[in-house]
């Protein structure tokens, strides 16, 4: 359903099953709705002063008083990827396909809830195997990172973050594109390949028949 992930210094990762925010009425949905609207009294009692406690946080445990970070498979809602820039952003020709709700992205609806409840100072989704960067009411950021792997894309990357209790910053790194790669091992297989059969004529060895025939073929030449 969900899980805070607490740290020595005062830092709270709220995770939430997007598969969960269906909306639907399904047993899983509400039993994920009843818990994260409890997270989200706790987190909001935790954020106030013992002298301001109101009468239903005094029993409450609490949890860090930090602004939550909100991790999730499924971007919040959103109509496109039309404003996402960047190299490792959707190609120009899918940016201004529209997305679909519960599908590509959250509902409307999920989306409000989990906006409302936490007030999330970040957001860090994926799903859509491109990167995008959004602002929430003006104010709360989104970070959706791209896929990590060349199956989904020719040059993944991926995302180190620094976090304190009142800032974060973060770091995108890029491994090497794959077709690169690719060039890089038919490059030292073909120079292996090479090297091997140079060692063979040294030593007057013809490894296979169609070699020597290129051998003979060289020396005529």
């Amino acid at each position: 359903m969900y899980s805070v992930i607490p740290f020595p210094t005062p830092l709270s990762f709220v995770l939430v099953n997007s598969v969960a925010m269906e909306g639907d009425g399904c047993k899983i949905c509400r039993a994920a709705e009843a818990k994260l609207a409890e997270l989200s009294h706790r987190l909001n009692c935790s954020l106030q002063k013992p002298s301001n406690y109101q009468k239903e946080c005094r029993n409450v445990d609490k949890l860090p008083p930090s602004s939550s970070i909100l991790l999730q498979h499924y971007p919040l809602y959103r109509r496109s990827d039309s404003r996402c820039t960047g190299e490792d952003a959707a190609p120009l020709d899918k940016r201004n396909d529209p997305f679909t709700e519960k599908y590509d992205v959250l509902s409307v609806e999920a989306s409000q809830k989990l906006l409302w409840w936490f007030q999330p100072r970040l957001i860090l989704s994926g799903h859509t195997h491109s990167a995008c960067e959004v602002l929430h009411n003006g104010k709360i950021p989104e970070i959706s990172v791209p896929s990590f792997s060349w199956r989904n894309r020719n040059n993944p990357s991926f995302i180190m973050g620094s976090m304190t209790s009142t800032d974060f910053s973060l770091y995108k790194c890029f491994l090497p594109f794959e077709n690169t790669v690719v060039a890089i091992y038919c490059a030292a297989g073909a120079v292996f390949v090479l090297l091997i059969l140079a060692h063979f004529q040294s030593l007057r060895i013809v490894p296979f028949p169609f070699v020597q025939h290129l051998i003979t073929k060289h020396k005529a030449v």
